[in-house]
């Protein structure tokens, strides 16, 4: 049974179909570097405050798996 990301979505006219959060036009690659440039969960969504703790640890879920599956071809 395939992995879904309901708080991902990808579509072609938004942001060239770069996989967003909730529609919006936030990248997920955007927010694994803000998280990676070691900015906390807090100062994430003070600066985008349309964003919850639950946004955040789906863009890890998919992260991790879009680096899996790209390990498993």
């Amino acid at each position: 049974m395939p992995v879904t990301f309901p708080r991902i979505t990808v579509d072609p006219e938004v942001m060239g179909g770069a996989p967003c959060v909730r529609q919006s036009r936030i990248p997920v690659a955007t927010l694994l570097a803000m998280m990676a440039e070691g900015m906390s969960v807090t100062d994430i969504l003070t600066d985008l405050p349309f964003l919850d703790e639950e946004d955040l640890a789906e863009v890890l879920h998919f992260a991790a798996d879009a680096v899996r599956d790209r390990r498993a071809r």
